[in-house]
This record gives structure tokens, C-alpha cells and sequence, in this order.
């Protein structure tokens, strides 16, 4: 069963028998802290997230918890999902990307948010480099000169034509008010649609030799295959300006880039109430640390071919062997958190 935004989630979840999830409490008689507890991971419809979620969930399987098949379901919906009790956790909350998404479903009073799951997340816009050199384009608000933005019309319109982010991932939020504050409304079109495809599309027109304008992030494939300084290349932004509960952050990066972006830190968001009552899958959700270079990896590898569930699953199973101190570490702290 698929979970979507439409879909009303009281019913599908009590249909489901799903309510009561993260309100079981593990009998303290039994040997692992998760015996006889069911957990219900959710993730987005990017299904490169699933190797970060099935991780969570391996190790959760190994506490003794009764891991349930991921459910899909947009991030707005998701974080609400946890905070009722309709599901237990998601292992791609972005913050502070998702920081809207997080106070509106109830923050902490609702929410357990502990540890960095995987730090140093970045995202942009960014063109092509050949483009960029012949026109000394270094800066999104370059794109306010109608000249420069009709590099990247591909419709005929005499817009450039940014490929953008879905509804509902948050970063569509931060690329209309970008739009607005750099005064990019009457030159640039914020081209959505499914993400997977646009990019698809995207990498065709630069193999055909013309510009490309396009948003995206890291970890995820797309910048194994168009890679930063070789390919393409960052643009950067005016000034920092962010929306909603971002507002007051800067987006200069360390090395004084600014990419219009904070880097994010994905992390394992829980309903709390679950993690009050089961302390061992709390300090899982604390202890977990997994690379983004490690992500972007696995998810080049799905972009050349292994997508399928079972791809992923051994993926994960590879990862794990590969990684099995660190991974019995987090097992062991999650364990010594139960006692």
C-alpha cells in the first residue's frame, strides 16, 4: 500500500491497523528491547532514500522491533503522520530545510530529533560550464539580463528554463522565494514536474550541446554523473535569503561560497511518545551516522541500473558487511540505552 498526500491518513493507517504503533511498550521480561513492538518507517516518493531507510530499519530489526515495509509519503504529510502516532519514524528529515514542515506538525513537544544522521548536504543552482565560460556567468541574479536568460529557453518563451524542485520536498519553497528576492520572476521559469524525469531531460539537452539550468542537491546521483567543476558549475547567490522558519540563517558556506542554500544535515526524525517508551530505538536514531558519500554512491548505482527493491536491499546488506563494526556498535549502544 502506497500512502499519498490525497489520501486521508487516519483512514488508511486505522485500515491498516497502524494506529496504535508507537504506543506499544516492550515487556521488560523479554531479551530484546523491541520484542513484540511494531514500527512503520515512512519515507518521500524519491526512492533514493530508501537505502538510508532500510539501514534504520536493519538495525531496528535487530533490537528485536517488527519493522514494517516503508510507506511512501510526501514530507508536509510524513512529519504530521509521526507526530500522531500513525507512523513511527523517517530517515530523511532535512534540517533546516524541513523546518517548517517540523514546527507545523508539532516540533519537539511531538517530535524526538536527536544526532546527525548525515551531515553536509548541499544544494544549488547550477549551468553548464561551457555556457558559464562563454559568458562569464557566475551568479544566479546575472540570469535578470534577458540575454543572459534566453541562453536557457528551451520552450521559445525568452525565459530560462530552471529545473526545479517537486511540491511538497520544501526546497520548491526556498526556489520561489529566491524567484522574489532576486528579482527573477520576469527572466526565469521554475520548471516542475517530476524531478527524475527533468533531470533526464536535462542531461539529454547538455549531451546535445545546448546550455542546462537546473537546481538540485547532494547526496544523490545527479552529481556523479554532472559533475561540479568538470561539467557544470555552481552558481552563486547575491545575498542569503531564505524563507519561512530559515529566514534569519546565512547561506555562506565555510569556504565563502554561497550557494543560496544552508548545508543541511539529514536526520532521523521519530514520533516521541515511541521513542519516551523505547529508549533503545531512541539512542539508534541518536548513534546512526552514515556518510554522503556513501549515499551518493548507492544512488549511482540505482541511476545505472540496480533500482530495483531487491538492489537496494542488498545494497544495504552489502553496506552493513562491509561496515559491520560500526553497525554492531550502533546495535550495542541502542542495547546498553534499554536496560
Amino acid at each position: 500500500m502506497t500512502l499519498h498526500p490525497t489520501t486521508p491518513l487516519w483512514r488508511t493507517l486505522i485500515g491498516g491497523g497502524l494506529m496504535a504503533f508507537a504506543l506499544h511498550t516492550p515487556a521488560t521480561a523479554q531479551s530484546l528491547p523491541g520484542q513484540g513492538v511494531k514500527v512503520q518507517p515512512l519515507q518521500s516518493s524519491i526512492a533514493e532514500e530508501t537505502f538510508q531507510t532500510l539501514l534504520v530499519s536493519r538495525a531496528l530489526v535487530k533490537l528485536g522491533y517488527d519493522v514494517q515495509p516503508i510507506k511512501e509519503v510526501e514530507y508536509p504529510t510524513a512529519h504530521v503522520a509521526i507526530a500522531n502516532g500513525d507512523a513511527t519514524f523517517m530517515a530523511d528529515h532535512w534540517d533546516p530545510l524541513h523546518a517548517d514542515f517540523y514546527k507545523n506538525a508539532g516540533g519537539d513537544a511531538k517530535l524526538y530529533r536527536q544526532g546527525a544522521y548525515s551531515p553536509g548536504a548541499a544544494q544549488g543552482y547550477l549551468i553548464d560550464k561551457k555556457t558559464a565560460d562563454a559568458h562569464k556567468i557566475t551568479q544566479i541574479d546575472q540570469l535578470k539580463d534577458p540575454a543572459i536568460a534566453r541562453l536557457f529557453d528551451n520552450n521559445g518563451d525568452g525565459k530560462a528554463d530552471l529545473t526545479g524542485c517537486n511540491p511538497g520536498w520544501g526546497c520548491e519553497a526556498v526556489i520561489e522565494h529566491h524567484l522574489d528576492a532576486y528579482k527573477l520572476r520576469d527572466t526565469v521559469t521554475h520548471v516542475q514536474g517530476s524531478y527524475a524525469a527533468l533531470i533526464a531531460d536535462t542531461i539529454t539537452r547538455l549531451k546535445q550541446g545546448q546550455p542546462i539550468l537546473y537546481y538540485t542537491w547532494t547526496p544523490y546521483w545527479v552529481s556523479g554523473v554532472l559533475r561540479p567543476g568538470q561539467e557544470v558549475v555552481w552558481l552563486q547567490v547575491p545575498f542569503s535569503s531564505l524563507p519561512g522558519e530559515q529566514a534569519k540563517l546565512d547561506t555562506k558556506l565555510p569556504n565563502g561560497q554561497n550557494y543560496g542554500f544552508v548545508l543541511n544535515t539529514q536526520r532521523i526524525v521519530a514520533n516521541k511518545q515511541f521513542t519516551e517508551q523505547n529508549p533503545a530505538a531512541a539512542r539508534l536514531f541518536e548513534v546512526m551516522s552514515l556518510p554522503v558519500a556513501d549515499i551518493n554512491a548507492q544512488n549511482l548505482r540505482m541511476r545505472d541500473g540496480e533500482n530495483k527493491p531487491q538492489d537496494v536491499e542488498r545494497h544495504t546488506d552489502a553496506w552493513i558487511k562491509a561496515h559491520q563494526k560500526t553497525f554492531d556498535g550502533w546495535v550495542a549502544q541502542a542495547m546498553a540505552a534499554a536496560k
